[in-house]
């Protein structure tokens, strides 16, 4: 909402305000479309994986199948924690899964051979090993958080199903494997939101890579940003039963209280990504032998219709929640699991910044006293 005083035009939260140009990422907020780098969200849940998504953001084309194989041999042998980090996160393991991720990803730059050199093949290089880095991180504190050590990846699996085999110790479905792929890249990469915006800051400055996706993991932390995944898991909890959803939303709305999962930022229409989650969850919640938690959110879906029409849609937390849930993670592993799919999204923001870097620095119209004298300490 801008607001104009003494014939300055304040943009609270710098809403509307384009503060660059992106090659990367397009949303249209009232149509309810999203695109990567041209190509459609819809065309890429239903075709795409995470490492050719991942591709496609880092690199700015589909790989050819050869580039691919090159790419994901590049993610797996990647897929490494330096002693010292694994030390790191025992140190801090009673520490909110956030704060782990964003001490061990800022601990990744001691030995990071590239740290130092923000030139665009570097910044890449060390893209690759962000990528494969953080789901090491978050599956290893969570190991030894319980008493476990951490396992070793498995090289015969994809990108998300060998971050469930880490966090389970257990390989996962075809389907359930899919499902968690299909969340990383709707998760992957959406314009300038908090977390992405906060890493081009830092970028800005000539901090290094590490430097920014640290502040980027920051700032995803907080609940505003990243928590809508555990909410609506909370939320499920406390409706119990599919029969209660109709009274429970009514006397949230009632109190003029947001419903979990409903409502965007960008979107006036729904979210496009949430549809992508909506058969999945299904297949997965009577696979896991859990319909229950699935017949909720459809009741809850359906109580909240009468108020799509004001904008309040369903966003692409509302059924991720679920699925985490469905495979027993922890909700406090929620919002390290939205970061494990959108490393990439930061890498290409960063790389984005460094490409035609200005340091970002707006002003903030001063609303203080007048100018005053100053008085001595005896005289106050």
């Amino acid at each position: 909402m801008a607001e104009t005083t003494n014939d300055v035009q304040i943009h609270r939260g710098l809403q509307g305000v384009y503060f660059d140009r992106s090659a990367v990422c397009d949303i249209d907020g009232r149509a309810g479309e999203l695109w990567y780098r041209g190509y459609s969200i819809h065309e890429l849940a239903e075709h795409s994986t995470f490492e050719e998504t991942a591709y496609l953001l880092l690199h700015g084309d589909l790989p050819t199948a050869s580039q691919l194989r090159e790419w994901s041999d590049a993610l797996v042998a990647a897929r490494t924690l330096p002693p010292e980090v694994v030390e790191v996160i025992r140190t801090v393991q009673r520490a909110h899964p956030m704060d782990v991720l964003r001490t061990a990803v800022s601990a990744l730059a001691v030995d990071d051979p590239d740290v130092a050199d923000n030139s665009p093949e570097a910044t890449l290089r060390k893209a690759v090993r962000l990528t494969s880095q953080v789901p090491m991180i978050v599956a290893a504190h969570h190991r030894i958080r319980s008493g476990l050590e951490p396992l070793e990846p498995d090289a015969t699996l994809g990108h998300a199903a060998n971050f469930l085999w880490l966090i389970k110790g257990e390989r996962p479905s075809e389907d359930a494997a899919r499902l968690m792929d299909l969340d990383l890249i709707l998760h992957a990469e959406h314009g300038a939101n908090a977390s992405s915006f906060t890493a081009r800051v830092v970028a800005a400055t000539d901090a290094n890579l590490h430097a920014a996706v640290t502040s980027g993991v920051a700032a995803l932390s907080g609940p505003a940003h990243g928590g809508a995944a555990e909410n609506v898991m909370r939320m499920a909890q406390e409706i119990g039963e599919p029969e209660h959803a109709a009274a429970y939303v009514k006397a949230l709305r009632d109190e003029r209280k947001p419903v979990m999962g409903f409502g965007h930022r960008v979107y006036r229409t729904e979210d496009p990504r949430a549809r992508h989650m909506r058969a999945g969850v299904k297949r997965l919640s009577e696979e896991m032998g859990q319909p229950k938690w699935f017949a909720i959110l459809e009741a809850v879906v359906e109580a909240m219709r009468p108020y799509a029409r004001l904008g309040v849609n369903v966003n692409v937390d509302f059924y991720a929640g679920v699925v985490y849930y469905l495979h027993g993670i922890p909700e406090d592993l929620f919002v390290p699991i939205f970061a494990v799919g959108r490393t990439p999204g930061w890498c290409v923001s960063v790389l984005e910044q460094y490409a035609h870097n200005i340091l970002i620095r707006p002003l903030t119209l001063y609303a203080g006293p007048a100018p005053r004298a100053y008085v001595g300490i005896e005289e106050r």
